[in-house]
């Protein structure tokens, strides 16, 4: 008897294209191949020394059980204070929100502020679950194409235009971004978020790049809009991506219905990475030295790729990313991906990942790994571009 059929939604839902890279990139592993992995956003470092011994002090207590849905009081507050700290914001502890990881997170915010049907702007190029989770929940996703001639930012005046054609219920974005790199600074958020204000559009604000800046510093949303909805998370510069926790920081009005959804899908976040996550804050000075290796690889890889014919694309500012035009090369991103991992040994994602429409043109490289890998990737590819 055939199985019943599964819901439509489903073959919406693509596949997570540097998360495939990275199965074959494994596999290739797995059959004697040399591999440099400059596919997926994963520090190379581990969590810092005081998490671990942070994370090893409860186990030895043992007592490894739920915590309020919400998360650890104690760091709930600790992250409202980084808030303080880190941006001159004041935020209330009941307003953050502990979850396991951004993904979690993007989940709640999605379910809490959208109607299935709902239209929500994000740029294309952009982070491929946005859209993936959008299509599993019925949200439809409203591509805001950047590129040079609009800083590789969202900007006001097109959310108005696509406001304009169609209401919009909410406005994402991320800055620094991914795949891109780039950073919206405070005028250009200011404007977003006053757009946003002023159409009833809710605004939400991926930072989970934050930290990881190479000139100015990032800036939150929250000091322009106190009611937008934040998505961070441990994984990206406190080196923290196994440990999935992450937070949100919700207007009041939403903590109650967040903290509802929280309680029946996730119960709690594990209580060991929230007492771990408290102390990646005291872990500042082996944190910036991890980065200060990134901007090195992030210098090194601007110069050399350039010099092998693959300079063209948005500015770096932030993350550990490059995304990179290779038109001159091939018009399918994805079999030049498969031709470059099979043939060089250099795994990258195609662009397709993140843009389905103008993403056959690009590759996005990370360089969170070492500078041997940096080095690696550029005289493979030198010799394979020729």
């Amino acid at each position: 008897m055939p199985l019943p059929s599964l819901p439509a939604r489903l073959s919406r839902v693509s596949s997570f294209l540097a998360m495939d890279v990275l199965a074959a990139a494994r596999t290739k592993e797995r059959a004697g191949g040399d591999v440099v992995h400059m596919e997926v956003g994963q520090p190379s470092a581990p969590a810092p020394r005081r998490v671990r011994e942070a994370a090893r002090a409860a186990l030895d207590i043992g007592q490894i059980g739920y915590t309020e849905a919400l998360g650890l009081p104690s760091l709930r507050e600790r992250i409202a204070r980084h808030y303080r700290d880190a941006y001159g914001v004041d935020v209330a502890p009941e307003r953050v929100v502990a979850t396991t990881g951004s993904s979690a997170g993007f989940v709640l915010a999605f379910l809490a502020l959208f109607e299935p049907g709902a239209r929500v702007a994000i740029t294309a190029p952009g982070y491929p679950a946005y859209r993936n989770i959008f299509a599993a929940l019925g949200i439809e996703p409203v591509d805001i194409a950047v590129d040079a001639a609009s800083g590789w930012v969202m900007t006001a005046e097109a959310v108005e235009r696509a406001h304009r054609e169609a209401p919009l219920a909410g406005v994402l974005v991320m800055s620094p971004a991914n795949p891109s790199g780039t950073m919206m600074g405070r005028e250009a958020l200011a404007r977003l978020a006053d757009t946003c204000r002023r159409s009833g559009i809710w605004f939400i604000s991926d930072e989970i790049y934050h930290g990881l800046t190479y000139d100015a510093p990032a800036e939150t949303a929250l000091a322009v809009h106190d009611d937008a909805l934040i998505v961070n998370s441990f994984s990206k510069y406190y080196c923290m991506t196994g440990w999935r926790i992450g937070w949100l920081v919700v207007p009041h009005a939403l903590v109650r219905p967040v903290e509802t959804l929280a309680q029946n899908l996730y119960i709690s976040p594990p209580y060991l990475s929230q007492v771990a996550a408290e102390a990646a804050f005291d872990a500042v000075e082996e944190l910036e030295a991890i980065k200060a290796g990134y901007a090195a690889n992030r210098a090194f890889l601007l110069e050399e790729l350039a010099a092998i014919g693959l300079g063209e694309g948005p500015p770096v500012d932030g993350a550990f990313y490059i995304y990179r035009d290779v038109a001159r090369f091939t018009n399918d991103s994805l079999a030049f991906c498969r031709r470059m991992l099979e043939e060089t040994g250099v795994a990258a994602t195609p662009g397709l990942d993140f843009d389905p429409d103008r993403g056959a043109r690009f590759v996005r490289f990370s360089f969170a790994g070492s500078m041997e890998d940096c080095r690696q990737t550029v005289a493979r590819l030198r010799a394979w571009l020729r």
